[in-house]
């Protein structure tokens, strides 16, 4: 009996890489097994050229399709017939494709691709072929090359021909584990996750640091940083999270530092430490969620001024997002929920009213004279505590003892 028995998955970036594209196919392989395995053991797993096939083995396609569409390196995806490379089992599988649509089917075209070269029939001579068929099979139905109802995709392949009647969306991007390692510096707002997520796209490995000051912070504060980073989970596996003991440094920079420099100190600090935090870990860039003139340390000027104490380089996702479009892609990867929840980050203890927009790095190193700062950047980097985060949740100590 005819049935759709495999996933046919597509990829777009990855079919440019020219010498390299094999390292990211393997990739892309092995992230859709990591993802899958565990609850669909009976899947198998072809790659074949500018595609990857998975055999079904009985396994329900409804949640396969649902995880498959949070895992960056996909371009598209559909449900498929296999058949071996033969005429007739061919135009019954096109038949029985066309009768399984959903929906109120007048119209539909066949858009055959020989892939396999050896086999006889050329792909126009094939779109006739299964056309005819069709149409000699059904009543009421013509076909329409521009516009139809329902579109049969069918490619001849090696290892027998795939027929395919719909398509679903991937995430796009690079496989995540191609691109590198990146440490995020991950608050509890709305925008770090967000860089996150695109950070992702991009086939980064992400490890996120986040700086927690109780008891101005509390442990629900720190909780929520865990929930945000197990979102990103769903995307690119499982997340390192370091957690920074800021306390301590950042009284004393309130304490030694004028109100409106404050700020700008403070983050000079926290990307001191996130270096040396990146060099343990050997990530080779640090990324924030920061916006181009969204707050006071996110204008240029802040930026040139704190990213002075680093050579590391500094990625930011965001720069040239506006609030509203960071929201709505918050709400798409279902961060901002949680982001929203009303305990405060470090960032928000002794905000100053009067932070300056305009900081000089003249202006910085004059105020850092009277901040012990190798002193309280290295005892923070030694005191930092780091999790494991996957699938949504912590994982148990001995579980991250052995991760780590």
């Amino acid at each position: 009996m005819l049935t759709f028995d495999h996933i046919l998955i597509r990829y777009g970036e990855l079919a440019l890489k020219g010498k390299n594209r094999h390292m990211f196919e393997k990739q892309l392989v092995q992230n859709i097994r990591s993802v899958l395995k565990p609850s669909f053991p009976r899947l198998t797993y072809h790659r074949t050229f500018g595609r990857i096939l998975l055999g079904l083995n009985g396994e329900d396609p409804v949640p396969i399709k649902d995880k498959l569409r949070k895992i960056f390196g996909i371009h598209s995806f559909s449900l498929a017939i296999r058949v071996t490379n033969e005429l007739d089992k061919m135009k019954q599988a096109a038949l029985h494709a066309l009768q399984a649509s959903e929906g109120e089917v007048r119209t539909f075209k066949i858009n055959a691709r020989r892939a396999y070269k050896p086999f006889p029939i050329s792909s126009s001579e094939l779109n006739h072929h299964l056309g005819g068929f069709v149409l000699a099979n059904t009543d009421q139905i013509s076909v329409d090359v521009h516009s139809p109802d329902v579109e049969i995709k069918v490619e001849v392949r090696e290892s027998g021909t795939y027929i395919m009647t719909g398509e679903f969306k991937g995430l796009g991007g690079l496989p995540v584990g191609t691109s590198g390692k990146v440490l995020l510096m991950l608050s509890g707002g709305i925008d770090s996750p967000v860089a996150g997520y695109y950070l992702l796209k991009r086939g980064v490995t992400l490890e996120a640091i986040h700086f927690h000051s109780p008891p101005f912070t509390n442990e629900k504060a720190k909780q929520k940083v865990v929930d945000l980073a197990a979102k990103l989970t769903n995307f690119g596996g499982q997340v390192k999270l370091h957690i920074v003991p800021f306390t301590e440094l950042q009284k004393h920079i309130h304490e030694k530092v004028p109100s409106n420099m404050e700020m700008t100190i403070m983050r000079r600090m926290m990307l001191r430490i996130s270096e040396g935090i990146a060099k343990k870990i050997d990530a080779l860039a640090i990324a924030t969620g920061e916006s181009l003139g969204q707050v006071a340390s996110q204008t240029l000027h802040s930026m040139n001024t704190i990213n002075e104490v680093t050579n590391t380089p500094v990625l930011r996702p965001l720069l040239t997002m506006d609030k509203e479009e960071v929201i709505t892609v918050a709400k798409e990867i279902d961060t901002f929920n949680i982001s929203i929840l009303p305990y405060e980050d470090c960032c928000t203890i002794f905000l100053p009213p009067d932070s300056k927009t305009k900081p000089t790095r003249q202006q910085a190193e004059k105020f850092e004279q009277f901040v012990e700062t190798e002193a309280y950047v290295q005892a923070a980097i030694e005191g930092t505590e780091t999790m494991v985060i996957k699938s949504e949740a912590a994982v148990s100590k001995t579980e991250m003892d052995e991760l780590l």
